[in-house]
């Protein structure tokens, strides 16, 4: 069994157990899905977890669920992932912000964010009539997408189309149409989404470059997974996205 530990403020360690084989049963305690209501609401559920907050290797697993007063059934097996460079750090979520224990993610701390949060959409580079993603929001990326991370604009940490944004006042963001394809399959998480200047922005899950390379603060996965993933997510599930650290 892998224990999972999550927190919510004010501070909550509670343990989630779930096991590596197909169709075993998940079930948040009482007290977390009381914290995180969205967690007793939500049909579709992704997890992933890392051995310490400096650890850059994943394990990533869906479950689902028909109804909310289901257990949770696991989609298919465990695949592996990657996360920031330096790890993962508390984040800012459905749990709230952060408790005391453990680091807190900031803008440009090569770490990916802990927590529970909503999954805003998926995006590629194929148009939306190649991509056939029809139960989920999709973005296709165009070379004129950038992902804001000026701490000074209002666009900062989001999505923008700088080609047709109005008053654009960023002066630093990630062009979104990568060359190395990193970004032909990706979601966006709502992390720090109101947002706080300077907590982090732009967070994805995306395709890795190879399972031996961090990244700077997102959580990829090969394509074939990536790919698996955004056409099993289903927007009326309510999907939810913990990322955790493992005892």
């Amino acid at each position: 069994m892998n224990r999972i530990q999550y927190a919510t403020l004010p501070v909550l360690l509670a343990t989630v157990s779930c096991a590596a084989a197909p169709g075993a049963d998940l079930q948040p305690p009482a007290e977390l899905k009381r914290k995180i209501p969205e967690l007793a609401e939500c049909k579709q559920m992704i997890l992933v977890t890392t051995a310490g907050w400096d650890a850059v290797p994943a394990q990533l697993s869906c479950f689902e669920r028909t109804a909310s007063k289901d257990s949770w059934k696991q989609a298919w097996p465990a695949c592996d992932a990657v996360v920031g460079r330096n790890g993962l750090a508390w984040g800012i979520g459905l749990h709230g912000s952060h408790p005391p224990e453990g680091p807190t993610k900031k803008e440009g701390d090569g770490r990916a964010p802990a927590g529970a949060f909503r999954l805003r959409e998926a995006f590629g580079y194929a148009a939306a009539s190649d991509a056939k993603i029809t139960s989920f929001p999709y973005l296709p990326i165009t070379p004129t997408i950038e992902g804001v991370d000026d701490i000074r604009s209002k666009y900062y940490n989001r999505l923008q189309d700088s080609a047709t944004t109005s008053g654009k006042d960023w002066k630093s963001a990630e062009i979104m149409l990568r060359p190395d394809g990193l970004y032909r399959w990706g979601l966006v998480v709502e992390h720090n989404w109101k947002p706080f200047p300077g907590l982090g922005s732009c967070i994805f899950l995306h395709i890795w470059n190879s399972e031996n390379s961090a990244t700077s603060g997102c959580t990829a996965m090969a394509k074939e997974n990536m790919l698996k993933l955004i056409h099993w997510l289903d927007e009326k599930k309510d999907p939810v996205l913990l990322q955790v650290v493992g005892e």
